[in-house]
């Protein structure tokens, strides 16, 4: 008997959707073989572009697809439909591979109607419109179709699925607090009294950790999505707007026009932060940005924090994520924490990766 075929569907081309398409046609071969699953990448889409293809797009030929006479103007939906209606297909699969606040729009509908699984890091959905939030959720109960999100926080690290797993497993989560966000942790990982924030910031830019810019980062906006998104997954039914986030964006500069003049009025603003670092130091402590959950209290914060040396937080290093999750079973003593690498886009790649793989064997499980 032969395979079953799962076309898959590509939105985005950036630096994740390449790297996982790279190890996806490297591991191809294991998957039929293996795992026994025919896996055709059968379309693919920019914001721009997109190319619906009849017959799978083998090896690297997706990257040149857009490019071909073929190419259309990029649908959305058009794509959608010609996943879900590929010949013999026993699944089909999205991956949105973007930041766009469009397309999360259409995943009930993708879901709910078409049965499509939908794979995605774009943090849209789970820290969106609340209501739209449970509306999917509902429906991927209904169905049994996936929404996989690991990577939306925490790039590959298992921290959703540690979560779920803890409260699927009856356990009862009593708080989770983690530096979520890696330009954050190598900003704070890096500034130490002396030192000027501005330059700090200035040398996290160079080096490619911020976006372009780093007011994106600094704002704690994106950190705050991902708080959002665990604490939704407690079970509290907050949105952005009941979040506490503490801005590491000087008010009067947050409406400069481009980031060149951000970058120049920053160091006027070096003496609060300077300030923060010597106290905190002068009692044996570190400054970290954290985000927090307090779920017996159903409220969630973004912020600045102190932490003694002896912290999990204060021996982080470079730009990695960590998170600790205190339970009724993992006490404030002995706490469940998980590390590790929180940005990139092999690893954020790899755990798109490993959501595939779910689906993927579930297709296989049916078969058999």
């Amino acid at each position: 008997m032969a395979p079953p075929v799962v076309a898959l569907g590509l939105f985005g081309t950036g630096l994740i959707a390449t790297a996982h398409m790279k190890q996806l046609a490297k591991q191809t071969p294991y998957l039929l073989e293996q795992l026994r699953v025919d896996v055709r990448v059968v379309a693919v889409s920019n914001s721009r572009k997109m190319l619906l293809s009849s017959s799978a797009l083998q090896g690297t030929e997706w990257r040149t697809a857009l490019d071909s006479p073929q190419a259309h103007a990029a649908d959305p939906g058009a794509l959608a439909a010609h996943v879900a209606a590929h010949p013999g297909a026993a699944a089909g699969v999205l991956l949105d591979c973007t930041a766009s606040e469009l397309l999360p729009q259409h995943y009930c509908s993708w879901l709910g109607q078409q049965g499509l699984h939908i794979i995605t890091p774009n943090k849209k959905l789970g820290a969106g419109p609340l209501q739209r939030y449970q509306q999917l959720r509902q429906l991927q109960r209904e169905t049994g179709k996936h929404f996989m999100y690991e990577t939306t926080v925490g790039a590959g690290l298992p921290i959703i699925s540690t979560l779920k797993d803890l409260i699927e497993t009856g356990d009862r989560v009593l708080s989770i607090e983690g530096i979520l966000s890696g330009t954050l942790s190598f900003i704070f990982n890096s500034f130490r009294p002396g030192m000027a924030f501005s330059e700090v910031v200035r040398q996290a830019k160079e080096q490619g950790y911020t976006e372009p810019d780093p007011r994106e980062d600094l704002s704690g906006m994106d950190v705050a999505r991902k708080v959002v998104i665990l604490a939704r997954e407690c079970g509290l039914q907050l949105s952005l707007e009941d979040l506490a986030v503490a801005s590491l964006v000087p008010q009067q500069l947050a409406q400069l026009p481009t980031p060149a003049e951000y970058m120049a009025a920053l160091p006027q603003f070096d003496g609060e932060m300077a300030a923060q670092a010597e106290e905190a130091a002068a009692s044996g402590e570190v400054l970290r940005y954290v985000g927090k959950v307090d779920v017996a209290a159903g409220t969630a914060s973004v912020t600045t924090s102190r932490y003694p040396a002896s912290h999990p937080f204060a021996a982080l290093q470079g730009s990695d994520n960590i998170v600790v999750f205190t339970t009724e079973r993992y006490g404030a003593a002995t706490p469940l924490i998980v590390r590790g690498p929180g940005a990139g886009a092999e690893v954020t790649a790899a755990g798109v990766f490993s959501d595939l793989l779910q689906v993927l064997r579930g297709c296989a499980g049916a078969r058999t």
